[in-house]
């Protein structure tokens, strides 16, 4: 697979990731390397990029626990005091290996540290290749709110290299199919149609599906790099996917979620909300709806969920002068944004989505 190059960075992908950062170490003064990753990636994936780096530098390596509920300002502090107890230096470089939680909060620490070191993000899990890896959003949750604190600034490089999804359970790589139907949604009615029957794809088509995952949210954020008009889109199933992400993982009688199973919630609302606002066409909710419960394990949301979730969407990043603004659709890749939806029709969707 052909590298794509940013004008800020590039995206490399399997054997070509190791030959690229081996080349970029032997070309760059770095005094040393700090590795950060969590306890997944430290036991199933560190081994096999260790393998394929040739250096001579001193590396540390820096473990946070796993999980959504450790992307908090607390975790920061543990690295950032790590990285000052072992002498990270303004010519050091952090690499993060692992899911969105490593390659997020490990790119917030690097932007932030001695006001900025270089930083890598080698990501291991199938949401963070084809999302959070790419297009320099850095960040942390503040309690349960997703994402909430952070910066917009690009890694050196990413290193996407697809063996390591043999290290992830079947509900990981569900989670990061969620994204990749987002992309088909927003985007492309051809990509889209290679999701409505899984049962005929291989692991080549993985590899070739994922690449051109990560060439649309490249392509759209760097029309828009800023998130000002184009690079909302990419929140598509994000406002009540986010909310409903952090409700569940807020209560301690509901089962936690994936990122990628909210959203997937949160895109079959936001199709349903689609029809009634831009008359998205029937027989692609009733497409859309059923190829994404096919995947996903439908999930309760009792009544009394309804208006607690509604109320978390103040938080959404994407408001502005205190409105709530969707991202919608009136036809597959054809996206509507900054569109106010009243709460009735919110809860009209949650019904929907029930009575699949």
């Amino acid at each position: 697979m052909t590298s794509i190059n940013t004008e800020s960075y590039s995206i490399h992908f399997n054997t070509k990731c190791y030959t690229e950062i081996n080349n970029y170490l032997k070309s760059e003064d770095f005094s040393k390397i700090f590795v950060l990753v969590d306890s997944n990636s430290h036991a199933l994936c560190l081994p096999l990029f260790l393998e394929q780096i040739s250096t001579s530098l001193d590396i540390g390596i820096i473990e946070i626990e796993t999980g959504e509920q450790h992307k908090n300002i607390e975790t920061c502090m543990g690295v950032w005091n790590t990285l000052s107890d072992l002498g990270c230096d303004r010519k050091s470089l952090m690499i993060n290996i692992g899911g969105g939680v490593v390659t997020d909060l490990g790119g917030f620490v690097a932007s932030t540290f001695k006001r900025g070191i270089r930083y890598i993000n080698v990501p291991t899990t199938l949401l963070a290749m084809v999302d959070a890896s790419v297009g320099g959003k850095t960040g942390i949750d503040l309690g349960s709110i997703k994402n909430q604190i952070g910066v917009i600034n690009s890694s050196e490089m990413v290193l996407i290299d697809t063996n390591y999804l043999n290290t992830l359970p079947q509900n990981q790589m569900k989670s990061g199919l969620a994204e990749m139907l987002k992309h088909g949604l927003i985007h492309s009615q051809s990509y889209w149609n290679e999701f409505l029957d899984l049962s005929k794809l291989n692991l080549t088509d993985l590899d070739r599906l994922i690449y051109e995952s990560v060439l649309i949210k490249y392509e759209i954020v760097t029309k828009d790099p800023k998130e000002q008009h184009l690079r909302k889109t990419l929140n598509f199933g994000h406002t009540l996917g986010h909310a409903i992400e952090s409700y569940f993982l807020e209560q301690p009688h509901k089962q936690e979620l994936l990122h990628g199973e909210a959203v997937a919630i949160g895109m079959i609302l936001a199709c349903h909300i689609s029809h009634h606002i831009f008359n998205f066409p029937e027989d692609q909710l009733k497409e859309v709806s059923e190829t994404i419960i096919s995947i996903f394990s439908k999930i309760e949301i009792a009544t009394e969920d309804y208006q607690p979730i509604i109320d978390l969407l103040i938080f959404d990043k994407k408001n502005e002068h205190g409105k709530i603004l969707f991202v919608l659709l009136d036809n597959i890749a054809s996206t509507k944004i900054n569109i106010e939806v009243e709460n009735e029709l919110i809860k009209a969707s949650f019904e929907y989505y029930n009575n699949l």
